[in-house]
């Protein structure tokens, strides 16, 4: 709560030339500069802004607006981590991240026909919320790669092999401490490999579910978007059925996404930044 109260009490436009300007912090310290010559407005002001700070603080749309701006990022970093990411994706892929960043496009398009004012707050908050859901979407394409590009088939026997031969040699042998410690440490890896090539199928099964949960998503926004008369706050807070948020593979940036193999039965909520 503490930073919707602090941005409430920062909120201010923009103007040309001057950037950002914090009109309520500016107002708050002209009443402290009027407070010396009469004490009165000081306790005016303070009611002043205590009201204005918590309407805004406790506001839903407020609170979505500084949820989505919180982790906004320079346009020139996001593209070039995305055009990163893109070269690990196949053809088949890429054209599929291209055919959602169309529907966003078409959807924001649709707000903009509006020309209107009165909700360009409203705009702008959607804007952030479909390019979240975008960079999802991306990051659970490239963790599918990943996936997809881990050790064949074969592999599985090969490591069932392993373990069974160096579990026989740990039990027969006569081997050093240093040794038997090392032997051991290989063996624990092996069989954390086996369990993730055991998870793999699982794993990409609930990956290829979000992928076509967002899907979803997008399409009923864009024909929300289509059907009213003013646009409606987007929620970019959707359901994973892939551990991947809080298992760190798709960490706040791009470029965190990394293949680690997680994955998890219960469901996790995705939120930003």
């Amino acid at each position: 709560m503490w930073r919707y109260v602090k941005s409430a009490f920062l909120v201010g436009i923009d103007v040309p030339g001057l950037g950002r300007i914090p009109l309520n912090a500016l107002a708050a310290c002209g009443i402290g500069v009027l407070g010396f010559g009469e004490h009165a407005i000081w306790l005016l002001g303070l009611g002043i802004e205590t009201a204005v700070i918590s309407s805004l603080a406790f506001n839903k749309r407020f609170q979505n607006w500084v949820d989505a701006t919180s982790f906004k990022r320079s346009d020139d970093q996001v593209a070039a981590e995305s055009a990163a990411l893109l070269k690990v994706l196949p053809a088949d892929s890429k054209a599929r991240l291209t055919k959602l960043q169309a529907k966003c496009e078409q959807t924001l398009q649709m707000y903009r026909n509006l020309q209107s004012d009165e909700f360009e707050f409203t705009i702008e908050t959607n804007r952030e919320a479909l390019k979240k859901l975008q960079r999802t979407y991306l990051k659970l394409l490239v963790a599918r790669q990943h996936l997809v590009e881990l050790d064949s088939p074969d592999a599985e026997q090969g490591l069932k092999a392993q373990i069974v031969n160096l579990e026989a040699d740990l039990k027969d042998s006569d081997d050093s401490p240093g040794v038997h410690d090392s032997k051991t440490a290989t063996l624990n890896i092996l069989k954390k490999r086996l369990n993730n090539l055991a998870r793999k199928a699982e794993t990409l099964e609930e990956i290829d579910s979000d992928l076509t949960r967002i899907e979803a998503q997008v399409d009923l926004v864009r024909e929300n978007a289509g059907m009213q008369s003013k646009p409606q706050t987007i929620s970019a807070d959707i359901e994973l059925a892939s551990d991947l948020v809080s298992g760190g593979l798709l960490g706040d940036d791009l470029a965190e996404v990394r293949p680690n193999g997680s994955s998890a039965h219960s469901r996790r909520r995705v939120t930003e930044q």
